[in-house]
């Protein structure tokens, strides 16, 4: 099965995967951008660890579970947000103030918005965890 958004289906395999409370989960189509994401997702530790792994018929990602993921997922459409406007989408995608975070796309890189809000930065939302 192949969607047009292959955030999208890792996000929501990883989820799964939780629910399930599996260790391991094996994600297909991997792109820098993917990994990006989850180098975000590590470094607040919501997974433990995660390698690229290159094989004939493509690449994929093995990603080790943390067990601390209650709900994530990509952010569609990709709303523009200004710096002074991320409180706004914080109470849409996520449960409380200071609980989770949300990935934005900045003119400096992929961030979380609470480091976007403290450089001054917009950007565009992409995905969200807690």
């Amino acid at each position: 099965m192949s969607l047009n958004d292959p955030l999208a289906n890792a996000m929501s395999h990883i989820l799964n995967c939780e629910q399930k409370s599996l260790k391991t989960c094996t994600v297909k189509n991997a792109s820098k951008f993917i990994n990006s994401v989850f180098t975000l997702l590590k470094s607040k530790n919501y997974i433990k660890d995660f390698k690229s792994v290159k094989t004939q018929r493509g690449d994929f990602l093995e990603i080790e579970l943390a067990g601390s993921i209650n709900k994530c997922g990509v952010i569609k459409p990709r709303f523009s947000v200004k710096k002074n406007e991320y409180e706004k989408f914080e109470k849409r995608y996520l449960p409380a103030h200071g609980f989770g975070i949300i990935i934005v796309s900045t003119p400096k890189g992929l961030m979380m918005h609470d480091e976007a809000i403290e450089k001054g930065l917009g950007g565009k939302l992409i995905a969200y965890c807690y």
